[in-house]
């Protein structure tokens, strides 16, 4: 049975950083829950290491060998943990920019969990104003329980009212699980190449002056392409 692909892709601009931290134990409890049913492999994406290339990338439109490489790591991954810092109220321009030149069909219909952190939990709505909107543009199915890291989570077990971090990871990556695991796989469509002047010669009457009609074709018929 081949395994699965869990990518990480992780915004932290500091080493080591928080943003970092808060993947990797989001990854870690994805990895095991997903051991019970299939292997998997993990990859994670640093945009930290790849912050000149995106910005070569949104200038000039081609990407590096490593961006390159990347991208299709988060194209062809079962499941994407998606992780940046917060901002100014939103995600961070490197974020953006990543998922900016990736496709905007490369995560129709993927699993993705997404996750910040801050330097305080008044920024917590940022996940579901600015990361959520953000991949349900893209069309991924987003797992319902976001996770919000601020300085004082680590480390604490939460209150009466609030689930701890460590909960909170748990769940998440559960749901993130669940969705990899019932995800039929995608079966690869090649769309037939129609030539060019058969599409032109459907949308005009035939035979006209000087021209030779499609083979096969009837006057007075238009031209059917499958």
């Amino acid at each position: 049975m081949s395994p699965l692909n869990l990518v990480v892709v992780s915004a932290g601009l500091s080493q080591p950083s928080s943003t970092r931290l808060l993947a990797d134990r989001l990854s870690e409890a994805t990895r095991q829950r997903l051991a019970e049913d299939r292997p998997v492999e993990v990859r994670v994406v640093e945009l930290r290491d790849l912050a000149v290339d995106i910005a070569k990338n949104l200038v000039t439109g081609f990407p590096s060998a490593a961006l390159r490489e990347a991208l299709e790591a988060v194209t062809e991954a079962d499941g994407v943990i998606a992780v940046t810092p917060i901002f100014t109220a939103s995600y961070s321009g490197l974020f953006k920019s990543f998922f900016d030149v990736i496709d905007n069909t490369a995560l129709v219909g993927k699993p993705v969990l997404i996750a910040a952190t801050g330097g305080t939990a008044r920024h917590s709505l940022a996940l579901d104003h600015a990361l959520r909107p953000l991949f349900v543009y893209l069309r991924a199915i987003v797992v319902p329980t976001a996770v919000y890291a601020a300085s004082e989570d680590w480390g604490t077990g939460g209150d009466a009212r609030t689930d701890g971090l460590p909960t909170r990871i748990a769940r998440a990556s559960g749901e993130l699980a669940d969705l990899i695991l019932r995800r039929p796989a995608a079966a690869k469509q090649v769309d037939a190449v129609i030539p060019f002047e058969q599409q032109l010669a459907a949308l005009r009457p035939w035979p006209r002056a000087n021209e030779e009609p499609v083979a096969g074709h009837r006057p007075g018929h238009r031209l059917l392409t499958p």
